[in-house]
C-alpha cells in the first residue's frame, strides 16, 4: 500500500519558514519508517549546502551507519537543485518524490537535469508533482511576505 510522506516534508518546510529559511522540507524513508527529516537551514548554519535534502540525507546515513541509502526514498517539497540531485545519486537512493517543480533552480526536470547525464552513475525512480499545489503555495506565500 502506497503512503505519501509529503505531509511530513511539508511540516519540515513550514518549520523552516518559521525560522526565516526558504520553506523546503525533506524526509528520508525506508519502507514505512522515517529515517530522517529536515528543513532548510542555510541561513541558520551559514552553510550554502544546508539544503533540506542534504541535511536529511546526512542524518539518514548516520542513522543507518552507512554512506549508501539503497532501499530508501527521499521526499522533498521542491524539485532538488543540481547539488542535491547529485547527493541523491551518490547516496544511491532508490526513489525521489518531490512536490513543486522548480523551473528556475531545479536540477532534475529543469536546468542541469542531473539524472540524464551519462556521468551520473545512479538514477532513482522519480515521482514528481506529489502535493504540488500545497508545496508551491507554501513557497509563494513565503516569498510574497518577503516582497510585500
Amino acid at each position: 500500500m502506497f503512503r505519501s510522506f509529503m505531509p511530513d516534508a511539508l511540516e519540515e518546510a513550514r518549520a523552516a519558514a518559521l525560522r526565516g529559511e526558504v520553506p523546503v522540507g525533506a524526509v528520508v524513508t525506508r519502507g514505512a519508517d522515517v529515517l530522517a527529516r529536515a528543513g532548510n537551514r542555510t541561513r541558520e548554519l551559514n552553510d550554502p549546502t544546508a539544503h533540506a535534502e542534504m541535511l536529511a540525507i546526512r542524518a539518514a546515513c548516520v542513522a543507518l551507519g552507512q554512506e549508501r541509502l539503497t532501499g530508501c526514498a527521499l521526499w522533498v517539497t521542491l524539485e532538488p537543485c543540481a547539488m542535491c540531485a547529485q547527493a541523491v545519486a551518490h547516496a544511491r537512493l532508490d526513489r525521489l518524490h518531490f512536490g513543486a517543480a522548480d523551473p528556475k533552480s531545479g536540477g532534475v526536470l529543469h536546468g542541469a537535469r542531473v539524472f540524464t547525464h551519462p556521468q551520473t552513475h545512479h538514477r532513482p525512480d522519480i515521482h514528481d508533482g506529489i502535493d504540488a499545489e500545497a508545496c508551491a503555495a507554501l513557497l509563494r506565500e513565503f516569498f510574497a511576505g518577503r516582497r510585500g
